[in-house]
């Protein structure tokens, strides 16, 4: 440090602030936000928090000064500890035998909204990509907007609005979790695929009401706005055990597909995909960017078990949703 002018040694200690947030973010998938809701908060941001590390280590590097060691560090940390940020390579193989299935928060295709183009573009686009199932959160029902060239379906709602599953297999069993006192909810069909049943989850955890385009995130008070972050990650929390408890009854073949409203570095992440395949992880490219933000946030997921293999995911960024649509193709005969 005393050799670093006073610029280095300022920059420096906000380096070292940064990389304290980010070593913090990795501890934050064992900690339930029912015991400190406000540290939860610090899951949506670890995207930033990566970035502003590497920039950091860029920056001591092209310097060559030993400062370099802080950021690079607790990212090497991180590489070993933390759901992977970005991949590289990806899975692009095919089977005939594959499932595939498609999740994609609507958002009603802005059923309010004057461009009637993007509305009815968003139903073009999903019969064009023919996933075998497709699962949809905050969908809109009427008898002009339904999604068409599917035998069977599941809706729940609450009056025309909520959550649907669309087959082309046959649907033996339905239902429904009622989370208590949201609009959000989770349910669930089994599909007869060959001769196999495969269970199919569609979720849609507690949302946390950000606006990220208006100031502070749509909360001109910053305490008001924590608490209520704070609140329903402890919603999430009570839906999470909810869910698990549900999924643990059923021992068979599976999918968990849907808006997760928190990051693959959140601790209701962590309990979701405990024992389980990341579809992204597993065959994906990028950042799997889900949600219309200026940073890579990846909120939306598609899980399986373990028996399964993913030959395909991928993220479409089309705009008829604040969401980006997912798909994967899933076998289980390897």
């Amino acid at each position: 440090m005393k050799k670093l002018s006073f610029l280095d040694k300022l920059v420096y200690l906000i380096n070292s602030l940064f990389a304290a947030l980010l070593l913090l973010s990795f501890v934050l998938p064992y900690v339930s936000p029912k015991n400190i809701p406000f540290l939860a908060i610090l899951s949506l941001f670890v995207p930033i928090l990566l970035l502003i590390n590497i920039v950091f280590a860029i920056y001591w590097l092209v310097k060559l000064k030993k400062q370099v060691l802080l950021s690079t560090a607790v990212l090497v940390l991180g590489g070993f500890v933390a759901t992977p940020f970005f991949k590289i390579s990806e899975n692009n193989s095919s089977l005939n035998s594959d499932l595939k299935i498609m999740s994609f928060n609507v958002k009603a295709f802005d059923l309010f909204s004057k461009n009637k183009t993007l509305k009815n573009n968003g139903y073009a686009f999903i019969k064009k990509q023919e996933p075998d199932i497709f699962v949809a959160q905050e969908f809109y029902k009427s008898p002009k907007r339904i999604i068409k060239n599917y035998k069977y379906k599941y809706h729940k709602l609450k009056g025309n609005y909520g959550l649907v599953i669309y087959s082309k297999y046959k649907i033996i069993n339905e239902g429904s979790l009622d989370f208590e006192k949201t609009n959000n909810n989770a349910i669930f069909v089994d599909v007869l695929k060959d001769k196999d049943t495969i269970r199919i989850y569609n979720v849609h955890f507690e949302s946390l009401r950000i606006k990220p385009n208006e100031e502070n995130f749509g909360e001109s008070n910053s305490e008001k706005l924590l608490a209520r972050v704070g609140n329903s990650f402890k919603e999430q929390v009570k839906q999470t055990e909810l869910f698990l408890a549900h999924e643990k009854k059923w021992k068979g073949k599976k999918i968990i597909c849907g808006d997760f409203n928190n990051t693959a570095y959140s601790w209701m992440y962590k309990q979701l995909s405990n024992n389980k395949k990341d579809a992204f992880i597993e065959s994906g490219k990028g950042f799997g960017k889900s949600f219309d933000y200026w940073f890579p946030m990846r909120i939306d997921f598609i899980l399986t078990d373990k028996s399964s293999i993913i030959n395909q995911f991928k993220t479409y960024s089309v705009d008829y949703s604040d969401h980006f649509p997912i798909m994967a193709k899933v076998n289980w005969s390897n």
